[in-house]
């Protein structure tokens, strides 16, 4: 008995011809590829993690639990002279027994996020705990330009003046 050729038969017929011969067009198996090896992912540091999960969370971001070396609260933050400054001076929470402290900043296209930082001069020494606070200049990437200005430590906008 003969099968009848039905225009759904026909039109499947076709598909797969037309299939077999793309494959065999682009010489699939025929060559290998090479491929760059994966990048291993980048690991964030403390303060890193911290200005992403404040971006993510503004403008309602709680501040940051417990307390870190590497995110600071700081005490406020002095009036740019102008919108196009790339330079802003914060006034930053540290111990008195830090070594070297400073800030950084963590830039989008709204947000400027700043965090204090501290290294202590000896881990095992004792310490009075004493506070300090230290005025440090923070470049930026672009100009301020009206962006928001955020303690990454408290979440909170940082006031200028």
């Amino acid at each position: 008995m003969r099968e009848m050729l039905t225009p759904h038969r026909v039109r499947a017929a076709a598909l797969a011809l037309t299939a077999a011969a793309a494959v065999a067009l682009t010489g699939c198996g025929t060559k290998t590829q090479a491929v760059a090896p994966a990048s291993p992912p980048i690991k964030l540091d403390a303060f890193q993690q911290r200005a992403r999960e404040v971006v993510r969370q503004w403008p309602k971001v709680a501040a940051q639990a417990g307390h870190h070396e590497a995110v600071l609260p700081l005490a406020g933050a002095d009036r740019p002279k102008s919108k196009a400054v790339r330079e802003i001076t914060v006034t930053v929470h540290h111990s008195a027994c830090d070594a070297h402290y400073g800030a950084r900043s963590y830039e989008t296209g709204s947000l400027v996020v700043v965090s204090g930082w501290g290294k202590r001069k000896n881990a095992k020494g004792m310490c009075t705990e004493l506070l300090a606070t230290d005025k440090v200049k923070v470049k930026l990437d672009k100009p301020l330009d009206g962006r928001t200005v955020v303690d990454a430590a408290t979440g909170k906008r940082l006031p200028l003046g």
